[in-house]
């Protein structure tokens, strides 16, 4: 065989055992952080016992309420520049809200409560303001988005109603953006949070599901980083600001429930 073709070493071809190096490297890597259960549950939903995320999961933290898989490829794409600011720069909210969240036991019904109320109290101000700031405008899908409705519905299943709601400010056009990173990234962590879920052995935990289940099977996730990355006209401190008012608008309702 040409030398050009393959090269030896150790009597084994170097690209087979290139090849090999990698896949030993992903596995030692992916073995790490089962260990450490350090796994991102994305910008609303912490990460519980039993929870387990992929592998393309496993970075900053445990809640990741800004992104389940929060890294700067997806599907193919290679989504660049803001996004990974606001990651960046909100990332010591995410560890901060993971804290806080991370006792909530999603199988029995008190746990499972608490983090639905705890939930609902940051969603529904939050997305409140974004209509008053006009995210319809930048999102015509926003209907499909906004999940308000989902966690009303599941409160009500469970026989409780929403007593109180944290307060937030009015949203510019690029806090609009900053805060939908948040509330979209939130979503991503909702099929491993629904295993969880299912292992309850309270059948009213099993079935307020709404929330959680709310835009399977819709590529929400990839259309708004397409439209983070195609928005020419953000202002990238207001964004930062605004992600970072709604972490800590869950850290303030998770404190509270």
């Amino acid at each position: 065989m040409a030398r050009s073709q393959v090269s030896m070493s150790g009597g084994m071809a170097a690209p087979y055992r290139q090849r090999v190096e990698k896949a030993d490297r992903a596995v030692a890597f992916f073995s790490r952080c089962q260990r450490r259960r350090n796994f991102c549950v994305p910008p609303a939903f912490p990460r519980f016992p039993g929870a387990i995320a992929p592998l393309a999961t496993c970075v900053l933290g445990n809640f990741m309420l800004a992104g389940a898989s929060d890294v700067s490829t997806q599907v193919g794409r290679s989504f660049s520049g803001l996004r990974e600011r606001l990651r960046d720069a909100t990332s010591a909210a995410h560890r901060e809200l993971d804290a806080r969240l991370s006792s909530f036991d999603l199988t029995v019904l008190s746990g499972y409560h608490r983090f639905l109320h705890a939930s609902a109290a940051a969603l529904l101000p939050l997305e409140a303001a974004l209509v008053d700031a006009g995210v319809a405008r930048l999102f015509p899908d926003w209907p499909e988005r906004s999940r308000s409705a989902a966690i009303a519905a599941d409160l009500g299943r469970l026989g409780s109603v929403m007593p109180w709601t944290i307060s937030v400010s009015p949203l510019t056009r690029s806090g609009v953006l900053g805060t939908m990173y948040v509330l979209e990234g939130s979503r991503l962590g909702a099929k491993f949070l629904l295993k969880t879920v299912a292992d309850s052995a309270d059948p009213r935990v099993r079935e307020a599901t709404a929330y959680l289940r709310h835009g399977t099977g819709k590529r929400l996730w990839q259309s708004f980083l397409s439209k983070l990355a195609s928005d020419g006209s953000c202002d990238e401190d207001e964004a930062i600001e605004a992600a970072r008012l709604a972490f800590s608008t869950f850290e303030r309702a998770a404190d509270r429930a």
